[in-house]
C-alpha cells in the first residue's frame, strides 16, 4: 500500500523541541504530524535529571550557551522564557523544587512533563507516529517524505518541515546524525560536532592514579589551561574508575578539545599559601601531608606527595616550598586522554551552523519552509536545565512562525 497524506507541517523528532513546536504550530491552526523512530516519545526527557527532569533554570541567559555565534540564541530565549515554561508547569499542576544554581526539577517524575507536552499536542489535533522511519526526503513544490510506519510504506507531503531529531549524544537511545545530513542535503553548513557535558578518560599512569581515587568528590574550580577566554566552573569534581566526572568536569568538557589541559583548583575556597603559613606556626611538628589531609582527602594528598615536598615537617617548609605547594593546589594541570564520547555525552556541541538560520524563526535562510530546532542546532547549554530551555524556546520560535 502506498498512501499520499498532506499536512501543513511535518516535524521529525518527538523530543522536547519537537513536541513543543508541534503544540505551538497546531494551536495556530496548522495541521501537524510528528514522526519518530522510537517506540516512545521524549525518551531523553524521561531519563533526564535522574528521572526527575531538570526542565529549566531560573537564571537563563545567553552566557549559559556555547555557539559559534553567542548572540544567536537571544531572540528565541526572549520570545519564550524560563518563566513562560514554569508558568505552564504550574498551571498543569506539576509540583517541582529548586536545587542549587536555579535548577528546577519535578518532585515526582519526568513523566509529568512528557504527559503535559503530549496532552497539549492531543488537545490541538497533533498526530504522533512512533516507530516511523524517514526513508527519503526531497523538495519540489513542497516537502515529500517517504516513510515506513511500522512496516507500512507511506508518502507524506508538507508545506513545512521541522528537523528536531537531536544529534549524536547517547546513541543507545537512537541518536544519529540524521538532522545534520538533512542540513547538508539542503546546502546548510555544519559546525563540526563533538561530545559535550561528558566525563573525561585517561590512560597509562594517570588512569592508574585516578582509579585509586575512584569515588572521591571534591569542590573545585576548573578551566581550560592556556585559554584566556576559558570559562571557569566552580562545582564538584568526581574521580571515577575511568577518569574524571562531576558537574564541574561535565561543564568544562563542552569547551575542551583534544590536546587541551585542564587547570584544577582543588582548594577554591581557601588561600593555600596563607593556610600553610598559619599551620606552620600552629603545628610546626606536624607533617605537611597530615596538615593537608585535614582539608583534602588523604588518598588525593598521597597522590600529590609524589610531586610535592609533603613528607617533611611544617617547620621545615621554606617560603618557596609553600609557594610551590600552593601554586600546585590552585592550578593542578591535568591533560585528559579523551572523553567517554557520545556514549555518555548529555549533549552534542556543534551542529547546524546558525549563520544559515533565522534567529527569530529557526528557518533556513536559503530554503523556505525548512526549520531546525533543539540540539541539532549549534547552540549548546550548560548543565542545569539550559538545554531543555533551548528546546522549549527554539521549538516555540519555529512553531509560532512556521508557514
Amino acid at each position: 500500500m502506498n498512501t499520499n497524506l498532506v499536512y501543513d507541517v511535518v516535524i521529525v523528532g518527538a523530543g522536547a523541541a519537537g513536541l513543543m513546536c508541534a503544540a505551538t504550530a497546531a494551536k495556530r491552526g496548522k495541521s501537524v504530524l510528528v514522526l519518530d523512530k522510537a517506540k516512545k516519545a521524549a525518551e531523553k526527557i524521561r531519563i533526564s535529571g535522574g528521572g526527575r527532569c531538570n526542565f529549566t533554570n531560573r537564571f537563563v541567559k545567553a552566557e549559559n550557551y556555547l555557539s559559534e555565534n553567542p548572540h544567536f540564541c537571544k531572540s528565541a530565549l526572549a520570545g519564550y522564557t524560563a518563566d513562560d515554561f514554569i508558568r505552564w508547569v504550574e498551571d498543569s499542576g506539576i509540583t517541582f523544587h529548586e536545587r542549587e544554581h536555579g535548577q528546577l526539577f519535578c518532585d515526582v517524575s519526568a513523566q509529568a512533563v512528557i504527559d503535559m507536552l503530549l496532552s497539549a499536542c492531543a488537545e490541538v489535533g497533533v498526530q504522533l507516529w512512533l516507530e516511523t522511519e524517514v526513508l527519503s526526503l526531497s523538495h519540489e513544490d513542497a516537502y515529500h517524505l517517504f516513510v515506513s510506519k511500522q512496516g507500512e510504506a507511506l508518502n507524506i507531503q508538507a508545506s513545512a518541515l521541522v528537523v528536531a531529531t537531536g544529534a549524536l549524544s547517547i546513541p543507545k537511545m537512537g541518536a544519529t546524525g540524521w538532522g545534520h545530513n538533512i542540513a547538508k542535503q539542503f546546502g546548510l553548513r555544519i559546525v563540526t560536532p563533538r561530545p559535550g557535558l561528558v566525563p573525561f578518560t585517561f590512560s597509562g599512569r594517570e588512569k592508574e592514579d585516578f582509579l585509586a581515587l575512584a569515588g572521591i568528590a571534591i569542590p573545585v574550580s576548573v578551566s581550560i589551561a592556556d585559554k584566556k577566554r576559558s570559562p571557569i566552573f566552580k562545582e564538584a569534581m568526581l574521580f571515577t574508575h575511568r577518569g574524571l566526572s562531576g558537574p564541574a568536569i561535565l561543564q568544562i568538557s563542552s569547551y575542551w578539545t583534544p590536546g587541551d589541559s585542564l587547570l584544577v583548583d582543588v582548594l577554591p575556597q581557601i588561600n593555600a599559601a596563607l593556610f600553610l603559613s598559619e599551620k606552620k606556626l600552629e603545628q610546626p611538628l606536624a607533617q605537611v601531608s597530615t596538615v593537608l589531609s585535614s582539608i583534602l582527602p588523604k588518598r588525593l594528598v598521597a597522590l600529590f606527595a609524589e610531586s610535592l615536598p609533603l613528607q617533611q615537617k611544617m617547620q621545615s617548609l621554606s617560603d618557596k616550598d609553600m609557594d610551590v605547594i600552593a601554586n600546585f593546589l590552585h592550578a593542578w594541570r591535568i591533560k585528559p586522554g579523551s572523553t567517554e564520547c557520545y556514549r555518555t555525552a548529555e549533549v552534542t556541541v556543534g551542529g547546524v551552523d546558525t549563520r544559515d538560520l533565522d534567529s527569530k524563526t529557526m528557518e533556513a535562510k536559503s530554503q523556505q519552509g525548512l526549520y531546525f530546532i533543539g540540539e541539532v542546532v549549534d547552540v549548546t547549554g550548560h548543565l542545569g536545565g539550559f538545554n531543555f530551555q533551548w528546546a522549549w524556546s527554539s521549538g516555540f520560535a519555529a512553531g509560532n512562525n512556521v508557514v
